[in-house]
């Protein structure tokens, strides 16, 4: 979901213990949603989806991505790689949408052509394309899907043949060069999901094998007290950031730890999560004046560095709750939901301890969206509802445009800015529908991956 300059994330929880962090959350007071409220709100979420991707397809149709205030199309290299209807395509299967949902299958099997001489980010690709595919394949069972998702997997696979096994950032996908030596835990660890799927459902172990190396390395290059930096190099393991967070450039990481295990029931994947997640509720998490947060510390000490939380990092208690701590993922929810009422929309960046905005932008980010629905099947609590009732009609307010939605510059000033991402269609709408019309999907059966695609175990484990 998402790379930022300030790093942001998605990602910790606990089996462990709880600490004192794990108190109950503040109470939030919101009328009581029910069946017929909660399915109309669904059938909104629906029609607002709808309106998005009348507009990608009426202005950028077989690009990657439509910007929606000039209605112009947006690629991201030489060549478009469909990101936004590959991305988009399980969210409409999921919504019934069956029409969409079939032409963008004819799409891909016509125009996506992963033979293409140029780099890619590994990262990028990976969770949107790759995970997207395996997805699609999955829901509809069209094998021109896999067959897609296996090509440009082994287009990609160049990029782990560092000489630690971290993958490069960017990779070549049709001479199989790569580039970019500094990279980051989330670029790293996030790529098991989906290149293990891959594995499972072709019979070939080298797709696992590479993902699992890269995040195994990633660990082992952890500091004494469990913490890892913000940016590594590949080829020689060293860290060259050693600020840690749960922020982007980090935070999947510490997701796909644990969805590692939860996919693919990999013991190791458990055992690093453990670890890990015991040094981030040790030395991230912070408590102000009563409130939960995490924030940033050197890896090496520990020592607090900055006191930022913000829109990425609000995937967290996502991860908290389905790893078992739901009363620190519902507090760290309610502090969160808190700013976001405050600003009537949450910002990229917020200083805790000053009070204050770092970075004013929304770029339409699905995180705080996804933990409202996590909390929501793990509590059966309305008041999750409630909350999604609230961020849904703030998004639609100060996000919608005339031919689709629009990220914003200002959350103060409700600027709009040119910019419609993938996710939008991936994450954001998807997990507001999942959350007001559960039934869509069986939350157990199935591991979202960092870009929402939902994965099934189909393999004997």
């Amino acid at each position: 979901m998402f790379a930022f300059v300030c790093r942001v994330s998605f990602v910790l929880a606990l089996i462990a213990p709880m600490t004192a962090f794990a108190t109950s959350p503040k109470p939030i007071s919101a009328p009581a949603i029910d069946a017929a409220e909660s399915a109309r709100l669904a059938a909104s979420v629906k029609q607002e989806f709808l309106h998005a991707w009348q507009g990608y397809k009426r202005y950028a149709w077989g690009h990657d991505d439509l910007a929606p205030l000039s209605r112009r199309p947006h690629d991201w290299y030489q060549q478009p790689l469909l990101m936004t209807p590959i991305d988009a395509l399980d969210t409409l299967v999921l919504m019934g949408l069956t029409d969409d949902a079939t032409a963008v299958r004819e799409l891909i099997a016509s125009k996506f052509e992963p033979d293409q001489d140029f780099y890619v980010k590994n990262f990028e690709i990976t969770i949107r394309l790759l995970g997207g595919l395996l997805s699609g394949y999955q829901l509809t069972g069209d094998e021109r899907l896999l067959h897609k998702a296996e090509d440009l997997g082994t287009r990609l696979l160049p990029a782990f043949d560092s000489p630690t096994g971290l993958p490069y950032v960017e990779v070549n996908l049709h001479t199989g060069k790569t580039r970019g030596i500094e990279t980051n835990p989330a670029e790293t660890g996030t790529l098991l999901l989906e290149f293990g799927t891959l594995a499972k459902l072709t019979g070939k172990p080298v797709f696992y094998d590479k993902a699992k190396r890269a995040l195994v390395e990633t660990f082992k290059r952890r500091s004494a007290i469990g913490l890892v930096g913000a940016t590594i190099n590949v080829e020689t393991g060293i860290w060259t950031d050693p600020e840690s967070s749960i922020s982007g450039g980090i935070d999947s990481y510490y997701e796909y730890l644990w969805k590692c295990w939860r996919l693919f029931g990999d013991e190791e994947c458990l055992a690093m999560w453990k670890t890990s997640i015991s040094a981030a509720n040790q030395y991230l998490a912070d408590d102000a004046d009563g409130d939960l947060w995490y924030g940033y510390a050197d890896m090496q000490s520990g020592k607090r560095t900055h006191t930022y939380y913000g829109a990425l990092d609000a995937f967290f208690p996502a991860v908290l709750a389905i790893s078992g701590d739901v009363p620190r993922a519902a507090r760290l929810q309610d502090t969160w939901f808190a700013i976001w009422r405050k600003y009537g929309i949450e910002p990229e960046v917020f200083d805790y301890r000053a009070q204050k905005i770092i970075y004013l932008g929304y770029a339409l980010r699905p995180e705080i969206v996804e933990s409202t629905y996590y909390l929501s099947h793990y509590t059966h609590d309305e008041k999750y509802l409630a909350m999604g009732q609230t961020l849904f009609r703030d998004f639609v307010k100060y996000c919608r445009a005339d031919v689709g939605y629009a990220a914003l510059w200002n959350v103060v000033s409700k600027r709009k800015k040119d910019r419609m991402e993938s996710f939008v269609f991936a994450e954001t709408f998807k997990y507001f529908y999942l959350l007001f019309a559960p039934q869509t999907l069986d939350f157990d059966a199935v591991t979202f991956n960092t870009e929402a695609h939902p994965l099934r175990a189909t393999w004997t484990r």
